[in-house]
């Protein structure tokens, strides 16, 4: 069969100029059955060299596919208008030998060399070189339906992965549909971890996940989700309190901490050597403890100029319920009580530290269940059971939904998670627990929400190791993403795969195209007219750059608009409902 297009007219690297021949009538030529579309951005070409076929994706057509050298008018064929429309520009991304496709090309054409469309017979053997062991079905490919869209699963993971695309334009949906194909199929050891801002997965992926969230509903299925705040690092734990403290005040706060971590190592079934304990080790202490030791220095006085002898106590404070100590006023003049001189001036800190320990919306992270530590520093459950309930628990997916984490410090929770998360498989890189030899998964949705550009958090701090090291120990990032423009660039730029849906925003097409190779950056221009579900695959997870329509899930995300038609057509809701949702407002809680 006749599928003769063009001619090579120019050569520049791995880009190819291609001429349409002018018998050329129809661009939607009927052949064997099947009717092809010829000059379509992102479809595919082929050139025959012997033995050899190269195959090249469009990524300009018209006047601007001309090559400069041949846009002067004198050089043109004599039979072409000076503004013809009859180019395409070809990026050259693999070739074919016998049936096998490999990306890269070893050999280049020559001018005048035959360029043919593309069948569906090539597009079999162009996307069907990932074998069904080592990769995902998402979805089909748009140029041709009956084809499933594949993604290399080791370089998915090990290589990170960025979804982005509008509001609405199927990212979560898309997330939903790769998790299924990973944990509805052959992989039973495989492990996916989900940092959920707001609540959207825990209907799409049922069955297959575990959630972890604050006031956890157990009808549900659900586990109340605890972050123990002496696993926090330093920095993320003193920024879990309102107001500041100065420099020399954090090295007292830090030398105060460690004293407390170092006698609640003894309470430990492996006693860490003390010099190994700083402020930011993983060891529980008791901030109640440390709360009234401090607060108790602050309001002390004393009997005599010296400091040497306090005066009695007024009131015996409790440290358990975060009562002070109770002592005699500071007279006026040179007679006692005397003020202590050696006080940090941390009273007023102390103050906002004890209402955040107070406040009820912070329990999971001050009063962490088993994890919460005696005045003594024992727990009754150490940091390796929470991690097991994490990671180890008997379904492949881990939800921790985040929706009920106060917004002044979702930055620092969601990076205080991963930093436990990274930490404790790099200590276990050598054991079978690691992620050397049972590899993870990390998925951040809506990540621009905290892990912004420019932001020198535990978040972006954590994200950028682990885009940078994680492949080394066995962990892998999806970023799921509406704006890419906040997103860190140093992340963004690690990431093997793209995955780009519909998107509209100059800015966050310029940002994605400068992560993508120059030549396709084209493709980006098509990101507003992709439909809903559509999306551009580009980088290692393929063989070839690749628009796919994505499968649709069978529990639509939380995030999925709602059907005003339908539900504005219904009878209106009771009005005694508004009472139930000052209850659930107060308590903090979803029905």
């Amino acid at each position: 069969m006749n599928t003769v297009i063009g001619t090579v007219k120019s050569i520049a690297g791995n880009v190819v100029s291609v001429q349409l021949l002018e018998e050329l009538r129809s661009t939607m030529p009927i052949i064997g059955g099947y009717t092809y579309k010829v000059g379509q951005l992102g479809s595919f070409v082929r050139i025959p060299m012997g033995y050899a076929h190269l195959y090249g994706i469009v990524t300009k057509v018209g006047a601007d596919a001309i090559p400069e050298a041949l846009r002067d008018p004198l050089k043109l064929d004599s039979g072409n208008a000076r503004f013809s429309t009859r180019w395409l520009s070809v990026l050259l991304i693999g070739e074919r030998v016998a049936s096998k496709f490999e990306r890269g090309v070893t050999q280049f054409p020559n001018p005048e060399d035959e360029v043919h469309l593309v069948t569906f017979d090539d597009l079999k053997i162009i996307y069907g070189g990932l074998s069904e062991e080592k990769s995902i079905v998402v979805g089909n490919i748009s140029a041709a339906e009956g084809l499933p869209a594949r993604i290399d699963l080791d370089k998915l993971v090990t290589r990170h992965c960025a979804i982005v695309g509008a509001t609405g334009s199927g990212k979560s949906n898309a997330v939903a549909v790769m998790m299924e194909a990973i944990a509805g199929g052959k992989y039973k050891s495989c492990r996916i971890l989900i940092i959920d801002p707001h609540g959207e997965y825990d209907e799409s992926l049922r069955g297959m996940s575990k959630v972890f969230r604050i006031s956890a509903d157990s009808s549900k299925g659900q586990n109340e989700l605890y972050v123990p705040f002496w696993a926090l690092p330093l920095d993320e734990l003193l920024s879990a309190f309102p107001g500041s403290v100065s420099d020399v005040n954090r090295d007292y706060l830090r030398e105060k901490i460690v004293e407390q971590k170092i006698a609640g190592s003894s309470k430990l079934s492996n006693v860490p050597p003390r010099s190994a304990i700083t402020a930011d080790s993983p060891i529980p202490f008791s901030i109640n403890k440390l709360w009234f030791e401090l607060d108790d220095f602050e309001r002390r006085t004393f009997q005599d100029t010296g400091r040497s002898n306090p005066t009695a106590l007024l009131e015996v404070g409790d440290a358990t319920t975060l009562k002070s100590n109770g002592y005699p006023p500071v007279a006026m003049g040179a007679v006692a009580p005397f003020l202590n001189n050696r006080a940090k001036g941390i009273l007023s800190y102390l103050d906002g530290v004890k209402t955040r320990l107070l406040d009820q919306r912070y329990r999971f992270l001050f009063r962490p269940g088993d994890w919460s530590p005696d005045l003594a520093g024992s727990v009754q459950r150490d940091l390796d059971v929470l991690l097991a309930e994490w990671l180890a628990h008997d379904r492949p997916i881990t939800i921790l939904d985040l929706s009920g984490v106060p917004p002044e410090i979702m930055i620092s929770i969601s990076g205080a998670i991963l930093k436990i998360v990274y930490d404790g498989l790099f200590w276990s890189q050598n054991l079978a627990i690691g992620g050397r030899q049972q590899p993870l998964m990390v998925v951040l949705e809506e990540a621009h929400s905290y892990l912004r550009a420019g932001q020198n958090s535990i978040s972006s701090r954590t994200v950028q190791t682990i885009a940078k090291e994680g492949r080394k120990y066995g962990v892998g990032l999806v970023l799921v993403t509406q704006r890419p423009t906040e997103l860190d660039e140093t992340v963004l730029s690690q990431c093997g795969t793209l995955i780009a849906l519909r998107m509209t925003n100059k800015g966050d097409q310029s940002h994605v195209a400068a992560t993508v190779q120059d030549e396709l950056y084209d493709l980006v221009n098509t990101l507003p007219s992709l439909r809903v579900g559509e999306g551009l695959i580009l980088g290692e997870g393929v063989r070839i750059p690749s628009r796919v329509r994505f499968f649709k899930t069978s529990y639509a995300p939380r995030s999925s608009d709602p059907r005003v038609t339908e539900l504005w057509m219904r009878d209106k809701s009771d009005v005694a409902l508004y009472s139930e949702l000052m209850k659930y407002w107060r308590e903090q809680k979803l029905n």
